[in-house]
């Protein structure tokens, strides 16, 4: 009975090291980024980005519906057969591997078979919101694609996913619903005060758009060069004094000043008695620092 729980732990909660998976991650990151520009290109801007993101399904990650002129369709990336499905709204459907290549091919694989489809679609081919950005269809650096890592990853996205959503079901305002960003790679939930805020006068694009409401944000990333680890993340913003000095949930948390935001490794969660709690606290913990520090209105400090 303890090896059969041991092992439904690890099947709920895998382990996922950085630097183990780290190449597959990075083609990964780029292949998504290619499929949300088409979502960028082909919907109407709206507040904080909402067009932008992708969501959690069944079987991985959709843009979910959007319009090309002519008919509806959506780009499905499926994390267990390890294919891209583009499915219009009239039943034709295109396929595109998931396997090691270089992004270049996967690029224009993808471009190709839209066109097939009737699909016209311009986007830009600078990766986003990363360091030294290889354009798309030059990109033969990011090659890496091992099946049982990107698999393992959006397990873990998909339980986490569902855990997200229990804190977001708590809020009585304005709220996010729970999103992964091809930018940033990461699975994320904003709760909103109703008060907007003026962006810094040197804010680009993307942060004058995400940037211009307060809020208190909580997600997950599978690390990066910068913390290399798996680890849960939360901030307020504007960030308010004091904030990185106030006490948090779960003991394991901390404020990591490097990055401005408070963290909660991965590891610490996969090995707690409760994983689930534990991500509950953290994010419950850390919105109320953030909202109570912001002033929010009384009502949107009282759960659901």
């Amino acid at each position: 009975m303890i090896a059969a729980g041991a092992a439904r732990r690890t099947a709920e909660w895998p382990e996922l090291p950085y630097d183990a998976w780290g190449p597959t991650l990075d083609t990964l990151h780029m292949n998504l980024q290619v499929i949300g520009k088409v979502r960028l290109a082909l919907t109407a801007r709206e507040p904080q980005w909402a067009n932008v993101p992708l969501y959690l399904t069944a079987r991985g990650l959709t843009t979910s519906p959007m319009w090309n002129g002519r008919s509806g369709f959506a780009i499905d990336v499926d994390l267990i057969d390890h294919e891209v499905v583009v499915a219009l709204n009239d039943g034709r459907l295109e396929r595109v591997a998931l396997r090691a290549r270089p992004v270049a091919e996967f690029y224009g694989e993808l471009m190709d078979r839209l066109r097939v489809l009737g699909i016209g679609v311009s986007i830009t081919t600078t990766p986003s919101e990363v360091e030294n950005p290889v354009a798309f269809p030059e990109d033969t650096i990011h090659a890496a694609y091992e099946p049982d890592w990107a698999h393992r990853f959006w397990r873990l996205l998909a339980r986490i996913d569902l855990v997200l959503k229990e804190h977001r079901a708590r809020f009585r305002g304005r709220v996010t619903p729970v999103s992964f960003w091809w930018g940033t790679f990461d699975l994320a939930v904003a709760r909103y005060s109703g008060r907007p805020v003026e962006p810094p006068p040197d804010a680009g694009l993307i942060r004058r758009v995400s940037g211009d409401a307060e809020q208190v944000c909580v997600g997950f990333w599978p690390g990066n060069a910068r913390l290399r680890e798996p680890a849960f993340f939360a901030y307020a913003y504007p960030m308010p004094r004091g904030l990185a000095e106030t006490a948090i949930r779960p003991d394991d948390a901390s404020w990591n000043p490097t990055l401005g935001e408070f963290i909660l490794p991965y590891e610490a969660v996969r090995r707690s008695r409760d994983p689930r709690q534990a991500i509950l606290d953290f994010a419950d913990s850390t919105f109320q620092a953030g909202a109570r520090l912001q002033r929010w209105d009384p009502p949107l400090l009282t759960d659901y």
